[in-house]
């Protein structure tokens, strides 16, 4: 008599927490390093004899065939990669291909593509005062001036001097010599073997227990200097899905209060008898 009433109202609910994945999607599209998320559905059926341990979906059963009730199964994230953006700002990185960057924070290492980093008030390089990025040494990095470069493999070089002109007692000019750059440390880049086990924070952080492999100066794996991982999320994609389920949503509470009224009238009429 009520199967109405749990099938419309599990589907909006299920619209309901899928129009907050695409708003918490499209309110992180100017956010560096951000990987999407997408929420994927089941029906009662499924999602109970998988919880039982007796789906097979090469040997269907009839527990609850004619359940029409849909459920939220699982949040998902897309680590496709982002297109990259010049930003000529000296404390901007992006890694091309595979790893992230690690991060120092008071809950532990946390884990991030992001990589709009400052300097805090020593001089260690930051994520936003969320913590200090990590280096190969498993260390805080320092950088004590801005005149420095980075390398593919994340080596941070100093400059402690410059080639200069000046001028021999016969007036000849030469070239002093530069001395070589200086190494202020190596950003530390990891990957995992299993990303689909990187548990999703806030601020673009990501916890693990999987242990890091760390892949600096690997083939899979470039620092780019200057330069941020845009997001990952298609705009249109992500309108064309919001108007898809709030129309799903007002669909669903239309009829929702159609049947109500159904039930209503139903019940009134069997009171006469």
């Amino acid at each position: 008599m009520y199967q109405g009433f749990y099938n419309l109202t599990s589907g909006m609910l299920t619209q309901q927490r899928k129009l907050n994945v695409v708003s918490n999607n499209m309110v992180n599209v100017q956010t560096a390093g951000y990987k999407k998320d997408t929420m994927t559905s089941k029906t009662f059926q499924e999602e109970m004899l998988i919880r039982t341990g007796k789906y097979n979906k090469d040997n269907p059963t009839d527990l609850a065939t004619t359940s029409k009730i849909v459920t939220a199964e699982q949040t998902y994230t897309d680590f496709e990669q982002g297109a990259f953006e010049q930003t000529d700002d000296i404390y901007d990185f992006a890694i091309g291909g595979n790893g992230w960057f690690s991060i120092q924070t008071t809950a532990g290492t946390r884990y991030t593509r992001d990589g709009s980093f400052s300097v805090d008030s020593e001089g260690y390089l930051e994520l936003n005062g969320l913590g200090r990025v990590l280096g190969a040494d498993d260390q805080p990095i320092q950088i004590p001036t801005e005149n420095f470069t980075v390398d593919t493999s994340g080596n941070i070089l100093v400059d402690t001097s410059k080639a200069a002109l000046y001028t021999e007692t016969q007036g000849a000019v030469a070239t002093e010599e530069a001395a070589p750059p200086v190494s202020y440390g190596q950003i530390k880049l990891v990957d995992f073997e299993d990303l689909s086990q990187l548990h999703k924070e806030d601020n673009g952080l990501y916890s693990t227990n999987q242990a890091a492999t760390v892949v600096n100066g690997t083939d899979g794996t470039q620092l780019q200097w200057t330069m941020l991982e845009k997001a990952n999320v298609d705009m249109v994609d992500e309108m064309t899905l919001m108007i898809s389920s709030q129309r799903a949503l007002q669909s669903a509470a239309q009829m929702l209060k159609m049947y109500d009224t159904v039930m209503g009238k139903a019940s009134s009429d069997v009171g006469r008898l």
